[in-house]
């Protein structure tokens, strides 16, 4: 155990307790110690500035580079470029559903199986057993925006950011729990909010979070934490330099959340607080449902480790990573490694239906005695490499360089790598409706696809749908359609029964409470 400690201890993770501390210029001793660990490993070029640089420069590289152990990230990136082949890479790739026995979906369950998981999830939550992981690492570079992505306003009539409609979902299912359990007022419900960032976006999300008060969340009940970095690599396996004192890197992947987990005061806090149910998601879906009860109860009811929602692919030919059995274990297939033939297989019990559909959408619960094993397996997930256009200091003359054509490598790990890693009576798979429960933002505005027009308009759609079947009269008044129900007055559609036989404008807002 305490080897694979060690190697957790290899990537760097920001530490609370080290922020504010002012870096110190290292000793003689101390700084030969480390050219010696880095010349060993041929990657001693990064000290190729060190004494041109001021004593700041000095302290502050020194201390990145310390994070970083040079060996080790020789290693994952020789297996990243040079993957070990597979024990069954010579059999015929199976590629099979998941069985019955670990899917369920909103589209055919029966009606008393959804509100019996929705009961038992709100009760849950109302024990104070459920947290929340948010995945919020991203900036909103593609939307022309340099704030992290989770601050960005969709267009909505009540301009609410993607960060606040996910707050205002926490603090409603909250009060639905509350209510549930007939608990007095004194006593509180409380889904904690763990925020993983990046290092560009952690100042200044926490910095919007304190701006906005919190978006009514008590401060305590809101973590924010970072995920790793790596250094970027150039296409000979040399560690490049951003600057002549910094060493050039990236976020490590989403899959790096596990490691964050770890590194961070999270798991600490989960444990403190009880909590035995986590649902993770991905901060660029406008419609997730945050904590979602249903989800919850299903996951608690098969008692099982990881469970992941998904929707049903659109046609054949869309390009979204299926999540299905692969040689007996539940894994992820990109759309890029499936054959015609099998993308268009058609299901045999279902007329119509494609045989593979479960499109992935980064929406997983996890038990907490599985993130407890972390330091257990964290070391055997993969890196992949992603190959950019990486800028970089030429350690020969001392120029910037800012190529036209991928020079170098990134490396990630992704957060499903670890799903093969189970045993399948320990996951399990919800699929969920498209249409009230996915809308990524991925495009800059007028792309027409998974940008912030068509989320603004899947969330006025949604609350238009949920008005009308409650029973309003929805009339149109121009092109603009749609209602916008908060939630803060509806989670899921539940609660406008007032509403019944009125009559609504579109497009609309709905802010206040109808009870």
């Amino acid at each position: 155990m305490e080897a694979v400690k060690n190697v957790l201890s290899k990537i760097h993770i920001g530490d609370d307790s080290q922020k504010n501390v002012s870096p110190k210029e290292p000793s003689s001793s101390e700084l030969e110690a480390l050219k010696d660990k880095y010349t060993k490993a041929k990657q001693e070029q990064v000290f190729a500035f060190y004494d041109t640089l001021s004593v700041p420069e000095k302290a502050a590289l020194y201390e990145q580079l310390s994070s970083f152990d040079p060996s080790h990230i020789n290693k994952i990136t020789d297996r990243a470029l040079n993957p070990p082949k597979p024990q069954d890479a010579d059999k015929e790739s199976g590629l099979e559903p998941l069985p019955e026995s670990a899917t369920a979906s909103i589209l055919d369950s029966k009606t008393e199986d959804i509100e019996r998981w929705y009961e038992s999830g709100l009760d849950l939550i109302a024990e104070n057993k459920v947290g929340v992981v948010l995945m919020a690492g991203g900036q909103g570079t593609r939307l022309g925006s340099s704030a992290p992505k989770g601050c960005f306003n969709i267009g909505l009539p009540s301009e609410k950011s993607l960060f606040q409609i996910q707050a205002e979902r926490i603090r409603k299912v909250q009060r639905l729990a509350h209510k549930k359990a007939g608990h007095s007022a004194d006593k509180k419900v409380v889904v904690p909010w763990y925020v993983m960032t990046s290092g560009p976006t952690r100042g200044p999300t926490e910095a919007y979070f304190q701006e906005n008060n919190y978006f009514g969340l008590e401060k305590e009940n809101i973590i924010i934490f970072e995920q790793g970095v790596l250094p970027c690599i150039s296409n000979d396996g040399k560690i490049l330099l951003e600057s002549k004192g910094k060493v050039a890197v990236a976020p490590d992947g989403n899959g790096g959340i596990y490691e964050a987990l770890v590194k961070s005061s999270v798991m600490e806090d989960m444990r403190k607080r009880g909590i035995q149910h986590i649902h993770a998601y991905c901060v660029d879906n406008c419609l997730v449902k945050v904590a979602d009860p249903v989800f919850i109860g299903f996951s608690a009811s098969k008692d099982v480790d990881i469970a992941t929602k998904v929707v049903r692919k659109r046609n054949a030919t869309e390009s979204v990573g299926l999540i299905l059995l692969k040689n007996g274990k539940p894994d992820v297939v990109e759309y890029s490694e499936i054959d015609k033939e099998t993308a268009e297989a058609k299901d045999a019990k279902q007329t119509g239906v494609l045989k593979f559909r479960a499109a992935n959408i980064v929406n997983h619960y996890y038990s907490f005695r599985f993130l407890e094993s972390i330091p257990d397996w964290a070391h055997k997930l993969p890196h992949h490499v992603a190959r950019k256009k990486i800028p970089y200091v030429d350690t020969e003359n001392g120029s910037t360089v800012k190529p036209e054509k991928p020079n170098g490598i990134k490396l990630e790990q992704f957060v499903f790598d670890v799903f093969p890693m189970l045993e399948l009576k320990k996951f399990a798979c919800m699929e969920v409706k498209r249409e009230d429960e996915f809308s990524p933002l991925k495009n800059a505005k007028g792309t027409g696809e998974d940008d912030p027009d068509t989320s603004k308009r899947d969330v006025m759609d949604q609350g238009k749908r949920w008005v009308q079947a409650a029973g309003a009269i929805v009339v149109t008044e121009g092109e603009a359609d749609g209602i916008e129900v908060s939630p803060l007055i509806s989670y899921g559609g539940e609660g406008l029964q007032k509403l019944n036989g009125k009559t609504i404008t579109a497009p609309a807002v709905l802010e206040k409470e109808l009870d």
